[in-house]
């Protein structure tokens, strides 16, 4: 036996056991604490295993956004870096734009923010003002009919005629679907097989062009016009004209240049794929690519998720019209005109004016885009950017709708600093804003049924003023107030005139139609 293990064994064999029994003590008397601060020290281990985790998810995604921002930026900027001398002249005569837009993975920037505590707080308050609406409909119909009814008389009057909506969108539909693609099936083939392959190209293209008016420019307007849609029913087929012009558009100016290459490079000429063009015309995009990034799966809860808010917005906008606007305007046609009461009613329909402006950016830009997008696994969900936090108007048109913007810059702006030979841009902004203004104002004019220009001479003048005073060269935030400050008049001044002419053109018909009485608005002289 060691000695060390004899000592060690005699010491303990010297110990008292009354000190033994002082030792042991502590030990029993602490059982309970001890316990205790075992299981804080467990609850507080999990607490910080959770912070832990919500930190680094908040870091990820933050880490994440800032790098599909800056591979977007770099692919916007790539090929324009590359195409320097002989390069870029080449492209121009080659018929290519400046820039080509690169679809990268991207997440909803609204998703990104709902996930800060502080931001879906605001978003509550939104759903709160919608349930008092609803509870406010259903209290104040219930005591005018004595028993719980729910009308929706606007709803149903806004969505008037809906099978005969569906049944035009359909028409439009496929003849998109098969006219542009079997056309330039034809002529990517008989670039070659024909003896004058400029005389077929231009018969085709004239052939095109009158089945495109007769088809997506006579017919939608003929719905709209004479079978007694709805204004949303209106609305629907002329939004979905103009969509189906754009992504035709962008079809043919995409796929026409590089069969056009091909044929003079005697290199092997392939045409679109059908199922990427059938993808092309249902996914939340105007700019035509054979490929899209594409997510790995859907995920229903999300598309569910969206629709519901669709909805929810919709329900949000009959409140707003019902409460706010129609009491206010109903009746003003008895009134004398006066300027002090036009500008007490454009202050009185500044905060709904906003409110629908915001209501329509969400129900579209985010609820609908994201919910096809989800549908189609559709990757790029840069459909907007932060507009609400713009220092100039510049920004604020390039960010608020960033699929239109994509189709104006590339095909309006671009293509005619390509013909002009990259000079006079501030005539390309104009004309992008000429055409951004005049389509805009050609929807209007036939979802409301009359001509009254007011959203086209705002965008003209205050618009185009804007956009090359108030430019990105304003960082203060003093003008981003001035921002809002603008654009909640400019809705108030919308709302205002137009509902105004809607009364007025209801109240006051014309005895006879004339082209002078058809464009003069009749809320100047209507007063009963």
């Amino acid at each position: 036996m060691d000695p060390k293990e004899m000592g060690t064994g005699g010491m303990r064999q010297r110990s008292s056991p009354k000190e033994a029994r002082g030792k042991e003590e502590p030990q029993i008397l602490n059982d309970g604490e001890h316990l205790d601060s075992i299981t804080a020290h467990i609850q507080w281990k999990r607490q910080l295993e959770v912070m832990k985790a919500e930190v680094l998810g908040q870091v990820h995604n933050q880490l994440s956004d800032l790098l599909d921002t800056a591979l977007e930026e770099a692919a916007h900027s790539f090929p324009q870096h590359l195409m320097v001398g002989p390069a870029k002249k080449q492209s121009r005569e080659k018929g290519q734009p400046l820039q080509k837009k690169v679809f990268v993975r991207q997440v909803p920037l609204l998703d990104t923010l709902m996930e800060v505590e502080h931001f879906r707080t605001i978003y509550h308050v939104f759903v709160a003002i919608l349930c008092i609406c609803a509870i406010n409909k259903i209290i104040v119909d219930s005591v005018n009919e004595g028993r719980l009814a729910l009308d929706f008389q606007l709803l149903i009057f806004s969505f008037g005629q809906l099978p005969m909506t569906v049944f035009a969108w359909f028409c439009m539909f496929l003849y998109t679907l098969f006219v542009p693609y079997q056309a330039l099936q034809i002529w990517s083939g008989s670039l070659k097989t024909a003896r004058f392959p400029n005389l077929s190209t231009v018969t085709l293209v004239v052939l095109v062009v009158l089945c495109h008016t007769a088809v997506l420019g006579f017919f939608p307007v003929y719905v709209a016009t004479h079978c007694n849609l709805g204004a949303a029913s209106r609305c629907i087929v002329i939004s979905e004209q103009v969509r189906f012009l754009m992504k035709t558009y962008s079809f043919l100016r995409e796929s026409m240049p590089p069969l056009l290459h091909a044929r003079v490079q005697d290199g092997k000429m392939r045409p679109p794929e059908f199922s990427a063009y059938l993808y092309f015309l249902f996914c939340p995009c105007l700019l035509y690519r054979e490929s899209y990034p594409r997510d790995p799966y859907i995920r229903w809860s999300y598309v569910i998720q969206n629709l519901a808010k669709f909805l929810a917005c919709i329900f949000y906008m009959n409140f707003i019209l019902e409460y706010f606007t129609i009491p206010l305007f109903n009746n003003m046609h008895k009134q004398p005109f006066h300027i002090n009461s036009l500008v007490l009613s454009i202050l009185h329909t500044t905060v709904p004016g906003i409110v629908l402006l915001l209501l329509g950016f969400y129900l579209f830009m985010q609820c609908w885009s994201n919910c096809f997008a989800e549908m189609l696994r559709f990757a790029d969900r840069g459909f907007y950017k932060d507009w609400w936090n713009s220092t100039s108007f510049s920004a604020y048109y390039r960010f608020w709708n960033v699929i239109v913007h994509d189709w104006l810059y590339c095909y309006i702006y671009q293509d005619f600093l390509w013909l002009i030979g990259g000079r006079a841009r501030a005539g390309a902004i104009c004309l992008a804003f000429l055409v951004s203004a005049a389509t805009h104002e050609y929807v209007i004019s036939l979802t409301l049924g009359f001509f009254y220009p007011v959203m086209f001479v705002l965008f003209i003048t205050f618009g185009v003023f804007f956009n090359f005073v108030l430019n990105d060269n304003r960082r203060s935030p003093v003008w981003n107030i001035i921002m809002w400050a603008s654009i909640c008049l400019g809705q108030g001044i919308q709302v205002c005139l137009y509902s105004q002419e809607y009364y007025a053109q209801i109240h006051c018909p014309l005895k006879e139609k004339t082209f002078w009485g058809l464009v003069t608005p009749r809320s100047w002289s209507c007063h009963l």
